[in-house]
């Protein structure tokens, strides 16, 4: 698996742009958000997903390891192939979307070309079920809040301490009691600020 391809720009398309590292060049298909950030010749540093299928290989490239986590987990939903899923991650910032996945606002989906309204419910519902199913407790006594809201957060692609850092904030912001859907709603809320 490549987790990330760093080098020089060799070439920038309309999809993908070519990296050359250690002298061979990666073709890494990118959303137009991350395409407009490249220079032909100037060093970079992108998180890849390597696709391999029995008829394929693939890259596909993010700026940072959230957007590829995002993307990761938008693959897992059934019907969602990797174009979409970029369609999906380039369409605007990821803690958007992930607020808008647990709003039920399925119309920031269907937006997205490629994004039907079957779809779009089809998304939030999964991710949902996969979030709350992260923070949900153990049982073992140490589902705090807090920690709950760190799960759910780690399972949309965030690093252990971004998630610590804005569940802290959120957690504290909310009343004892809060549901585990307004304490991550609140930790997204944070994390968009920053």
């Amino acid at each position: 698996m490549i987790a990330f391809v760093e080098g020089k720009v060799a070439t920038i398309g309309t999809d993908s742009a070519v990296v050359e590292a250690g002298g061979v060049g990666y073709r890494i298909f990118c959303g137009p958000g991350t395409l407009s950030g490249l220079k032909e010749g100037v060093a970079v540093r992108l998180f890849t997903h390597h696709l391999v299928r029995e008829d394929q290989q693939a890259l596909y490239g993010f700026k940072t390891s959230e957007d590829l986590g995002f993307f990761e987990l938008l693959i897992t939903v059934s019907g969602v192939g990797p174009k979409v899923a970029m369609a999906i991650v380039s369409s605007r910032p990821v803690t958007d979307l992930q607020l808008a996945i647990f709003q039920g606002d399925e119309g920031v989906l269907t937006a997205v070309s490629g994004v039907g309204k079957k779809l779009g419910a089809r998304i939030v519902l999964e991710l949902k079920e996969k979030v709350s199913a992260a923070g949900a407790p153990s049982g073992s006594g140490a589902g705090s809040a807090e920690s709950e809201v760190v799960a759910a957060l780690q399972a949309l692609g965030y690093s252990s301490s971004e998630a610590r850092e804005s569940a802290r904030g959120a957690v504290a912001s909310l009343p004892v009691g809060a549901s585990l859907e307004d304490r991550v709603k609140a930790a997204l809320r944070v994390l968009r600020r920053d």
